[in-house]
């Protein structure tokens, strides 16, 4: 398979599963009169709905961004092991539509937060599979990227991970902590400033830690 054509089945899917989104919202249906005190409840209603919308329509803008830099820009070939790992990619983000529909209706649900959870982690560790199957298998050529950027990728990839495993438990004791968390985790992404400060973060510790190495850095 070409290039060409898994980018354009990627932005396909993509496309149709970030416009699915959307037809979860429907307008109030009312019989007769109505006044805005009646019509602002309404909306109020659908206030999860719009707040799992927006949280999977970044997720999916954000690992669709992931999905291009692996795939289209480190990955100069591919293999039918890679296609694999894309086609379980592909078929999970498929299911975002109905993991917010989930979280959307039963946002008051533990469970509701457990399945958008598990989703997430699922979705997550596919792409790190696959970013790993491109930047070390030795079917797949790649350009030379700087330690940096690869742990910057690592991060990147895995912060969302790592927030739904501690948001699932969460979800038990405080379902709105564990939805702020789920919300901050894909927000993380948008901006690589987050990922610095993240970094910084993490030097930091590593210094407390074990002290800085011969170079003055934490390792890699």
């Amino acid at each position: 398979m070409s290039h060409a054509r898994l980018e354009q089945l990627s932005d396909g899917i993509f496309a149709i599963v970030m416009t699915i989104l959307v037809f979860e919202f429907s307008v109030p249906a009312f019989w007769g009169p109505v006044d805005n005190t009646a019509l602002w409840l309404e909306l109020k209603k659908l206030l999860p709905v719009l707040i799992s919308y927006i949280l999977s329509f970044i997720m999916l803008f954000t690992y669709w961004r992931a999905h291009h830099f692996f795939v289209s820009i480190y990955a100069k070939n591919l293999d039918t092991m890679l296609t694999n790992i894309n086609a379980l990619f592909f078929m999970l983000i498929s299911l975002v539509p109905f993991s917010t529909s989930f979280l959307g209706q039963f946002s008051k649900n533990e469970l509701s937060v457990v399945i958008f959870g598990v989703h997430v982690i699922l979705i997550g560790l596919t792409l790190y599979w696959m970013r790993r199957y491109v930047l070390y298998s030795p079917h797949i050529k790649n350009p030379e990227i700087a330690k940096r950027e690869i742990r910057g990728s690592t991060i990147r990839t895995l912060v969302p991970v790592v927030c739904a495993l501690i948001a699932i438990p969460l979800a038990f004791f405080s379902i709105k902590l564990a939805l702020t968390l789920l919300m901050l985790a894909v927000i993380f992404n948008l901006s690589s400033t987050s990922t610095r400060i993240f970094e910084k973060i993490l030097k930091t510790l590593h210094h407390a830690m074990f002290g800085p190495d011969v170079h003055g850095h934490f390792a890699d």
